[in-house]
């Protein structure tokens, strides 16, 4: 099916001047077709073209499909790889599950020092459309390690770190239906300094397994292990 992706749509209107250009430039739709735009907001529209201008497409209502909301949501915290393809396959697949929010960090590891909002932007809407999730999540920008703590210092986060100390499986560590907050640490994980920081904000150190994990393979299995102890 093909989805096309309009913030501002709430079912009758004119379709944002991108997707009019690639719904009938590209894609090549006439008046009369019938086509679904989300918003990202929880509402996918059915709609029929009746004005199909490249720069304006004309859409009229056909059904609207309402989303109810997760009972939880995920706010993945996490350092971007060195290498960008690698980081936009996590947030493409953290999209597919269905995280909530993504904090790119700045940690004392960290081998890549900049990030571009706008591209990750790009591959979570991507990522939206081939998923058919009714949620787009909220991007935030590149936050240093300690700032982030501070400003998210609460008792439902979990801090995942390699270091040999006392900590429990995420499985075991999470309560089932609950927000919560996940911090990935970069390749060279976190520092001991940053995982103490964390701990006395009220996170919780956590295990995701015995095999030492790669960054966006950690954070895959961060938020598939939340969504299969909610299914």
């Amino acid at each position: 099916m093909e989805v096309f992706f309009d913030p501002a749509f709430e079912g009758n209107g004119v379709l944002n001047e991108a997707e009019s250009k690639h719904c009938i430039n590209v894609l090549r739709h006439k008046s009369g077709d019938k086509i679904t735009v989300a918003n990202g907001k929880g509402q996918y529209y059915t709609c029929r073209i009746i004005n199909p201008h490249p720069k304006k497409c004309e859409l009229e209502l056909v059904q609207a499909i309402n989303y109810e909301p997760k009972p939880y949501a995920i706010h993945m915290a996490v350092a971007p790889t060195k290498s960008i393809d690698r980081f936009e396959w996590l947030i493409e697949k953290a999209m597919e599950l269905g995280v909530d929010e993504i904090t790119p960090l700045l940690c004392h590891h960290s081998e890549r020092k900049k990030i571009r909002t706008d591209r990750i932007e790009r591959v979570v809407i991507a990522a939206m459309k081939q998923s058919l999730k009714a949620y787009l999540p909220k991007i935030n920008e590149l936050t240093p390690f300690d700032t982030f703590i501070e400003q998210n210092a609460h008792s439902k986060g979990f801090i995942a770190h390699c270091y040999e100390s006392e900590k429990l499986p995420l499985k075991t560590a999470y309560q089932n239906g609950t927000s919560c907050t996940l911090c990935i640490g970069p390749e060279g994980d976190f520092s001991e300094k940053e995982v103490e920081f964390a701990i006395k904000a009220g996170y919780q150190p956590v295990s995701l397994g015995n095999s030492r994990l790669r960054t966006e393979t950690a954070g895959v299995v961060a938020c598939h292990t939340i969504h299969l102890l909610n299914d």
